[in-house]
């Protein structure tokens, strides 16, 4: 029973001080310090081993600059514990709170001599400094820590002293030097590196990393050099110099090529498909691996495909890799490709149905199932059959729910919604995935969702939407010119509707995809005459540019409407883009 009783009176007495804690903090965090001293003192006094307390009542006293109490009771603490001179830091700090920096600097030197007596206090002295943004000082200590005992290394938090300080060379030297002594620092480094760089190589972050980069490899070639210079280039989407270096790193291992697929992937994703076919090239002379082979053939016809290639062409491909490798569970993303080549480009939609339900029964897993099924329903959806595409997309969504696989099929349930102007259910779909763990199924999913709300607005029945969503699966479809004349429906009755914009930029995509050059630059135009605070403006210009640039031949119009995104357009997405694309037709030289 008295042990039942101590041990409630321990609880209670926890519980009382856990409470005076809070209040105390909550005094101090509001501005009342006078309250919170008061408090803290008390604390402090039932727990003189508790150095947060004590810490906090010097705030308090420093910042009603009662200073001389301060004095008083640093002093006290370190007659009390003479081993923590770490307090010669506060002391000092104190002194330069009322411009004594003459006294001030005789306890930092004295912080700093106590390091050389006992080297385990380089770490507190250091990070002392470091809280009282005495950044010079918390420099010289863990420097001078790491100098008398080798074994410590505080390069982490040297770096980011210089950081802070926006000595940026130093930085990233310093992050360097951690990878030269061991290179399981690599990840480590590239997420604090990452907050410093960009993805434009002119940004002069960027530039330094890579000199500093440069001349390692060069006074000292290790793979680490290689690796961050690669993982630089991909940054900056600049992928043949990243394969460069992934070469470099291969030939000197002779192993795994899997960076060198993966860079590939990515290229091609970036739509920058002379890289990726170099990446996918170098992989076939240098392997003899099944999967290898088959993800690089399937890359490099991929590529064929969307570089306009003769259908013939690409046809004869697929015949000779069904040849080679056969119809089976090792080529199920090949029969897939296939599938959708047939649907889409070959407009032969019954075949490409065969050969999906085919792959279907062949023995295989979960995620592959919910791929080739998602595939089947999209072919479907092509072929305005929406029902059974919906029971496709949802017996993906039901199997794999937490998986990129299931989120997109509900993204595609939420689409085709759309398609047949069941808006309410699409947008039900769409709210759950604006938390996806995907952030590109998120992005497109609140997009789609604004789409929708934003012309509900004033259209309660929602007629123009319908329309515009009509042609939306027109366009999804490959009807190119009944897209168009849909859009030009919604154009000439919908003036000065919400849906405006997005007619108008979506009838331009198409233009330029049948190559009516003039009509989309006209679209273009005059989105940015509607309303050049638009959401869309940003993409007008951009994509104007583009077409001025690549397809139109007009220089200085290009440089012009670029010019306008970097000045206008701040916060554009296209903003890196366009200011490379801008510094390069002005004859920049470009690092």
């Amino acid at each position: 029973m008295r042990k039942l009783i101590f041990i409630l009176l321990i609880g209670f007495s926890l519980q009382i001080n856990a409470q005076e804690q809070q209040l105390a903090y909550q005094y101090f965090r509001n501005g009342n310090y006078e309250k919170a001293v008061v408090m803290y003192k008390d604390l402090y006094k039932k727990h003189p081993y508790n150095s947060t307390y004590f810490n906090f009542l010097i705030d308090c006293h420093q910042q009603l600059e009662n200073f001389e109490e301060v004095e008083t009771l640093i002093k006290f603490q370190l007659k009390n514990f003479p081993n923590q001179d770490y307090l010669w830091i506060k002391l000092g700090y104190n002194f330069q709170l009322q411009h004594l920096q003459e006294k001030a600097t005789i306890y930092y030197e004295k912080a700093l001599s106590s390091i050389e007596k006992e080297p385990k206090l380089g770490y507190m002295i250091g990070k002392t400094f470091q809280d009282n943004h005495l950044l010079d000082y918390a420099l010289l200590a863990y420097k001078k820590t790491m100098e008398i005992n080798p074994s410590t290394n505080y390069n982490f938090q040297i770096a980011t002293i210089y950081g802070e300080k926006a000595e940026i060379e130093n930085m990233f030297s310093t992050y360097l030097n951690l990878i030269e002594t061991n290179n399981n620092y690599l990840s480590s480094v590239k997420n604090y590196i990452g907050k410093f760089i960009t993805d434009d190589s002119e940004n002069k972050h960027n530039i330094t990393l890579k000199k500093l980069l440069i001349k390692r490899l060069q006074n000292n070639p290790q793979n680490s050099w290689n690796n961050l210079l690669s993982w630089l280039f991909i940054q900056q989407k600049e992928y043949n110099k990243a394969l460069i270096q992934e070469k470099a790193l291969h030939k000197r291992n002779l192993v795994d090529l899997n960076p060198i697929i993966e860079l590939g992937k990515i290229a091609f994703n970036y739509q920058d498909f002379e890289a990726s076919k170099n990446a996918f090239h170098y992989v076939l002379e240098n392997s003899d691996k099944l999967r290898n082979e088959l993800i690089s053939k399937l890359y490099l016809l991929e590529i064929n495909m969307k570089t306009n290639v003769s259908t013939n062409q690409i046809e004869t491909q697929f015949q000779e890799l069904f040849s080679d490798y056969g119809k089976n569970s090792n080529t199920i993303n090949i029969q897939a490709t296939y599938a959708e080549f047939l649907a889409f480009r070959k407009k032969e939609t019954k075949k490409a149905i065969t050969v999906l339900k085919d792959a279907l029964k062949l023995p295989i897993n979960q995620f592959q199932k919910g791929t080739l099924k998602t595939k089947l329903a999209d072919i479907l959806v092509y072929d305005n059959k929406f029902s059974t595409a919906l029971i496709y997309y949802t017996q993906v969504q039901n199997d794999l729910k937490n998986h990129t696989i299931g989120q997109t099929a509900r993204f595609k349930i939420a689409q085709t919604s759309y398609f047949k102007g069941d808006f309410e259910w699409a947008q039900t779909q769409l709210k759950v995935l604006k938390k996806s763990t995907s952030q590109l199924i998120a992005n497109d999913a609140l997009d789609l969702n604004l789409l929708i709300a934003d012309n509900a607005v004033k259209d309660s029945l929602k007629i123009a939407l319908k329309k515009y969503a009509i042609a939306d699966l027109l366009s999804f479809q490959n009807k190119n010119k009944q897209a168009i004349d849909t859009l030009n429906l919604v154009l000439k009755n919908f003036k000065g509707h919400p849906i405006e914009d997005e007619a108008l930029f979506k009838q331009a995509q198409l233009f330029e995809k049948t190559n009516n050059l003039k009509k989309a630059e006209h679209n273009y135009l005059q989105i940015i005459l509607l309303n050049n605070k638009d959401i869309l403006a940003d993409d007008a210009h951009y994509f104007l540019a583009e077409l001025y640039l690549n397809k139109l031949n007009n220089i200085e119009k290009a440089k012009e409407y670029y010019q306008k995104i970097i000045f206008e357009y701040p916060s554009s997405i296209y903003l890196v883009n366009a200011r490379k694309k801008y510094r390069k037709l002005r004859g920049d030289s470009i690092n």
